[in-house]
């Protein structure tokens, strides 16, 4: 999500009773930043700024901010969202590198890696969480299926997407995405392919 601003989150977390997750991304497509004639290069810079100005209007009013991009001063900001410190953020991408690694630890509630954490990318996090003053424990660990599709016209295979469940289990993910598209093409069978994905996942779950 990378354009909601703060009133919008909190409204929708707000309603939702706290129910709302919400995943901040750079984004990977230079053409988005060029139609808003916003610089690529600054997408980074500008993401840690919309971070701390969410965590700040969540917060107590009056808010202030002192900044390149969004100065103001005593801002009373209302609704606020269900919980003080905001919606649930998770944070993730192809490699737990500096910047994924520094949002994790300032303000994340969840770890949503694009791919496979490895071993090394795990202990950093536990290491670099311990550091702040917190626990990794109180991450939610999501992780995800990879779908496979075998042409151009056939959905995705379910069981071997979720053949490497019970290895993210052993990583400590408790979380997991499935986008129903990528394996049934019915709208009106999202039901039952939900209850059949909680009813495979069962049977890997160790016992």
């Amino acid at each position: 999500m990378r354009c909601c601003s703060a009133w919008e989150l909190g409204t929708l977390d707000l309603i939702s009773e706290g129910r709302l997750v919400v995943q901040p991304t750079v984004s990977w497509s230079r053409d988005e930043y060029d139609a808003l004639g916003v610089p690529f290069g600054r997408r980074g810079r500008l993401l840690d700024e919309h971070l701390r100005v969410w965590a700040k209007a969540w917060g107590p009013s009056p808010i202030s901010h002192d900044s390149e991009h969004y100065p103001f001063r005593d801002v009373h900001f209302e609704p606020k969202a269900f919980r003080p410190e905001g919606p649930r953020l998770g944070f993730g991408g192809q490699r737990l590198h500096g910047p994924v690694l520094r949002r994790l630890v300032d303000h994340g509630h969840g770890f949503h890696p694009l791919g496979r954490p490895t071993p090394e990318d795990l202990r950093t996090l536990k290491e670099a969480m311990a550091a702040a003053g917190r626990d990794v424990v109180d991450l939610e660990m999501i992780g995800g299926t990879t779908a496979v599709f075998p042409d151009d016209h056939s959905p995705a295979d379910l069981g071997a997407a979720l053949a490497s469940i019970p290895e993210q289990l052993e990583q400590g993910f408790t979380t997991f995405c499935v986008k129903p598209n990528q394996f049934i093409d019915d709208p009106d069978g999202v039901g039952a392919f939900c209850r059949e994905v909680m009813r495979r996942v069962d049977g890997l779950a160790p016992r």
